[in-house]
Parts: C-alpha cells; sequence; structure tokens
C-alpha cells in the first residue's frame, strides 16, 4: 500500500468500485402540505442502538427529499424482494409515485408502505452537508417487521439474497 495520499479519483471509477456493495433498498417517504412524497434510497444505515438512531444519505439533486425533510417526519421502508417496481417508480422523479399504491400513515404521519419488509417510523434529528449528497440522521419512533426476503441493489442492478 502507498503512504501517499489519492488526490485524485474519476468519479465513474469510484461509482463502480461502491457499486460492488450490495446494500438494501429504501423508499423514504414524509408528508408535504398534506400530500405523500417519497423516493427511493440506497445509501441508508443503523447508526445507534443507544438512543435508536438511523442514517441515510439522499443526494441534494433530489426535489423529494426537500419535501420529505420539510415534514421533520419520515419513514424508511425496507423493501422486500418482490417490491423492484416500487423501487423503480419512486427512483423517478415527476409522476404521481403513490398512484395506486397501498399504505397507512405510520405514527409520525409518514406513509408506511403495504408489503414492506421493514418499515420505521423516524423524526429527522440533524442533517450535515455532505458532498453531493446530506447526512441525515433521525431517531426511531417505532418499528415494524414483516416476512420475507430484502430486495437488494448491486452493481446497478436489483437482486435477491439466497442463503
Amino acid at each position: 500500500m502507498s503512504s501517499e495520499p489519492v488526490t485524485s479519483i474519476e468519479k465513474g471509477e469510484f461509482r463502480a468500485a461502491l457499486g460492488h456493495f450490495a446494500s438494501g433498498v429504501v423508499i423514504v417517504t414524509g408528508v408535504h402540505e398534506g400530500h405523500p412524497t417519497g423516493f427511493t434510497c440506497q445509501s441508508f444505515f443503523s447508526l445507534s442502538l443507544d438512543p435508536p438512531l438511523v442514517a441515510m444519505a439522499p443526494g441534494k439533486a433530489s426535489t423529494s427529499w426537500p419535501r420529505v425533510a420539510e415534514g421533520g417526519n419520515l419513514c424508511a421502508n425496507i423493501l422486500a424482494a418482490d417490491q423492484e417496481s416500487l423501487a423503480r417508480t419512486f427512483a423517478n422523479s415527476g409522476a404521481d409515485k403513490f398512484a395506486g399504491v397501498g399504505w397507512l400513515a405510520g405514527p409520525s404521519g409518514a406513509p408506511h408502505l403495504h408489503g414492506a419488509l421493514v418499515w420505521i417510523d423516524c423524526a429527522i434529528e440533524t442533517v450535515h452537508d455532505a458532498g453531493d449528497h446530506h447526512l441525515v440522521v433521525a431517531r426511531v419512533l417505532g418499528l415494524e417487521v414483516g416476512a420475507g426476503q430484502p430486495l437488494l441493489f448491486y452493481r446497478a442492478g436489483f437482486g435477491g439474497f439466497a442463503s
């Protein structure tokens, strides 16, 4: 290993390298001006057990994140293996992402999506600047775990888990 620091990394090379890290797929939902809003987020992780905190990294270019953030609460809906089409729908900008999607308001008011493997209801604690993303820390208010396998994202594609 070189002891000299790397000063420049090409964006495509960086994306390709980190694409080798498999992650779950989460739809982050909230309520803005009385209407449900949300987006697909793969940069999501548990942060602390005591107190229970999670973190996520929405892109600064996102048009949905500011609407979720304004509400102060959110729900991280961890998708099940059969929810790829939902992940793709919520990854797009523009159209009514909730058209035909079943959901219930959770304790914070944020939508809990039907069929999600897990929902985690949260209050936004802090938002930090993190390059071309925000680093969001949220306090867990409640959660529920369903049955099934997770939807995974790996090397720009969706897949499942094989034990």
